[in-house]
């Protein structure tokens, strides 16, 4: 397990080497200048010149990157922000713990809303229950975060003045863009999880334990439900990232002090450091989180871990008969 874990981060570093070039590239190639955004309409051609030369955007892209990337490898270094001339991993790790506490409270709402939903739709196929939560769950993979996060902004926040519609202070105010972030993925969800129980509760082992008399609740979260599992992580583990990216609509429309906001704003002025370091930060964070989904395979299925066992022990022989072979060689020459 130690071994498999150390060659999926040795595979992240051409990955996230790859990210950097091409959201390098990107920013580069974008119409529009940091040092005209940061001086303003005003400026004349030679102060954009020198705010050019002051930034480094005057060199080649070529070492533009290069130096990038050796700040980054040798010394952890993401730049300075344009606008705030300050650290952008420090920066990023100021507001990362809000999205991060944003993405975990869309993720208990989607499992919240779509295991239990899907778990009935799948057992009362085909009733009114099931056509409404099909219905229900179509209708919400097809609806915007954003037109959610407005409408409930809306109706909550302006005309019923429940909730508050800005902010992110205290459980009160995570309630709006929590579900507006999770209620996308609840519905893929709901979807995952119904098309899976239904093929697990037609195998041959859930009619045995029905034709023994096992109560239906234990055979749907006892027997089903665990072998519903390793989708079940794929998709909410997958759902983590998207939550990560899509966070910046949410965190845009309720005005939460986030990454994802300060994303957006630093798109706006044209900040190159921060969007690279920020997509850069959160694409580790994605990587990590695809790691922890596979490990958490190997708990929820035990044949994951006998083949982790098996392969460990055929390498572990390879190594055992090499040594043989090598030091019966080394007895036949003496």
């Amino acid at each position: 397990m130690y071994r498999y874990i150390l060659k999926r981060f040795a595979m992240m570093i051409p990955v996230l080497i790859g990210i950097t070039l091409i959201v390098f590239l990107m920013l580069h190639f974008t119409p529009g200048d940091p040092a005209k955004s940061m001086l303003g309409d005003g400026a004349t051609a030679e102060e954009i010149q020198a705010k050019r030369i002051e930034l480094g955007l005057d060199k080649p892209l070529v070492v533009q990157y290069g130096k990038y990337m050796y700040n980054l490898v040798f010394h952890l270094d993401l730049g300075e922000s344009y606008v705030s001339r300050r650290p952008v991993l420090k920066e990023i790790l100021n507001r990362f713990p809000t999205t991060m506490l944003l993405t975990l409270c869309g993720i208990i709402v989607t499992i919240v809303i779509g295991v239990p939903t899907g778990i009935v739709s799948a057992v009362k196929q085909n009733s009114s229950w099931d056509k409404a939560a099909t219905f229900i769950g179509l209708f919400g993979v097809s609806m915007p975060a954003f037109w959610i996060g407005l409408l409930m902004a809306q109706l909550f926040a302006l005309k019923l003045r429940w909730l508050p519609a800005t902010g992110f202070y205290g459980p009160k105010y995570w309630i709006l863009p929590a579900i507006t972030v999770g209620i996308n993925t609840s519905a893929l969800v709901m979807r995952m999880t119904r098309s899976t129980m239904l093929e697990v509760i037609r195998q041959d082992y859930i009619r045995t334990a029905k034709a023994k008399g096992v109560h239906e609740k234990n055979i749907i979260f006892k027997h089903a439900l665990k072998n519903c599992l390793i989708p079940l992580i794929t998709i909410i583990g997958l759902q983590v990232g998207a939550q990560l990216g899509g966070a910046m609509v949410t965190e845009t429309i309720f005005s939460i002090p986030g990454l994802g906001k300060f994303l957006v704003d630093s798109i706006g002025s044209r900040d190159y450091p921060v969007i690279q370091g920020g997509v850069l930060f959160i694409a580790v964070v994605f990587s990590i989180v695809n790691l922890i989904v596979d490990i958490l395979y190997s708990y929820a299925d035990p044949r994951i871990r006998s083949q982790y066992s098996s392969d460990n022990r055929k390498k572990r022989m390879k190594n055992v008969i090499a040594e043989e072979t090598r030091l019966s060689e080394e007895g036949k020459e003496a």
